[in-house]
């Protein structure tokens, strides 16, 4: 397939503290209850950092500073961007389409179900081959 035709899911990255911000699908989507870093599909008209602050504002009601790109695949139709974002320590995320989040230790985020496609980017920040610059927007990756 060719990535034209891919639908792009955007994710960000929110590193605080040596913890990662996830949030919890709902039951009504595709791998309900998996845990998965929060974003999105593109919609027409968006580019890649347009639709994240949309998803964050719609999942979590933040709104963030998108950053590097910090890792990409592809899984079927789907062609996945998840993007290094700046947190603010003013920020109060709430639940508002996710059924809940949680700030995770790098190493504890192996203890959670997030859905395959997720997982070669888990183990790469459980592993610490991938990990923030200060500020949590750059990227440093050993792959």
């Amino acid at each position: 397939m060719r990535s034209d035709t891919r639908q792009i899911v955007v994710a960000a990255l929110i590193a605080r503290g040596g913890r990662m911000l996830i949030s919890q699908r709902r039951p009504n989507t595709g791998h309900p209850g998996f845990w998965e870093f929060p974003g999105g599909k593109v919609e027409p008209g968006e580019d890649d950092r347009t639709a994240l602050r949309r998803e964050l504002d719609e999942e979590l009601g933040i709104s963030l500073e998108v950053g590097a790109c910090a890792w990409t695949t592809i899984s079927g139709p789907l062609e996945l961007r998840f993007y290094w974002c700046e947190w603010a320590p003013y920020l109060q995320p709430r639940a508002r389409e996710v059924v809940q989040f949680r700030w995770i230790e790098f190493p504890r985020l192996g203890d959670y179900t997030f859905p395959p496609a997720d997982q070669g980017l888990v183990d790469a920040l459980v592993g610490g081959r991938l990990v923030p610059k200060m500020g949590g927007i750059g990227r440093t990756a050993v792959e």
